[in-house]
């Protein structure tokens, strides 16, 4: 997972022989920010499929999708859970990127 590979290299010293490349660090970040994006298309069709089945809650046979809606707002709740922790870590390991290329 994504946020392990950034905490593993966020507990590395920022320089010495045992600090990670500014290489890994980019790769890592451009994964990162790969995964956000991920995470963003995700909490998007969520919503729009919340705003689809709360239409259809308003119509007589629309009474099944109280259960798909219970299930769709958990799932958007954990999407924007992941993404915040996630972009806290993808603002760390940037700040950290950023010392190494500034000692470089």
């Amino acid at each position: 997972m994504i946020q392990d590979e950034i905490r593993t290299l966020l507990d590395c010293p920022p320089l010495g022989e045992d600090a990670p490349s500014l290489d890994a660090l980019e790769h890592t970040l451009t994964a990162g920010y790969a995964r956000a994006l991920a995470l963003e298309a995700e909490r998007w069709r969520l919503e729009r499929r919340i705003a689809e089945v709360a239409t259809m809650l308003a119509e007589p046979e629309g009474q099944a999708g109280h259960t798909e809606l219970v299930e769709l707002g958990r799932r958007l709740s954990a999407a924007d859970g992941d993404l915040m922790r996630l972009r806290r870590l993808l603002s760390s390991l940037r700040s950290r990127a950023d010392e190494v290329r500034a000692t470089a």
